[in-house]
């Protein structure tokens, strides 16, 4: 695209940062430029976080309704699945899945919670409790 062509539409982030591109200068070389965004790519994010968005509040109600531990609303909460969870605690990928069984995640001792509340940057209350408290 040349230079002149470089989409500067209001997006989510045009406040917060620019995006670089390559564009095509008046002689024809390529060039790096600043856009503010492109609408194409804000829709796009939208629907992206409206997805996750959806999957958070599923993830409660699952919680909620007896279904899935809490682990489970935060794994959605901080965008991760069992393979990063388990990496960030120690823990087997198979123990994190069985972890996120209510009755399993009941009986987890305080060591085992104080684990998982550290991988999700949360206490323990807020981890048993799904009250999160973020700035």
């Amino acid at each position: 695209m040349k230079k002149e062509e470089i989409p500067q539409d209001d997006g989510a982030l045009n406040k917060l940062t620019k995006e670089v591109v390559y564009a095509v200068d008046d002689s024809g070389n390529y060039t790096t430029e600043l856009s503010t965004g492109w609408e194409v790519k804000a829709e796009a994010l939208d629907l992206a976080w409206n997805e996750i968005d959806q999957r958070i509040a599923n993830a409660k109600q699952k919680v909620i309704n007896g279904e899935a531990s809490p682990l489970l609303y935060f794994m959605e909460l901080r965008l991760m699945d069992p393979g990063i969870v388990s990496a960030y605690t120690g823990f087997w990928k198979w123990t994190v899945k069985r972890h996120m069984k209510p009755s399993v995640f009941k009986k987890l001792p305080e060591t085992t919670l104080k684990k998982y509340a550290e991988a999700f940057n949360v206490t323990v209350e807020e981890l048993k409790t799904m009250n999160v408290h973020e700035a």
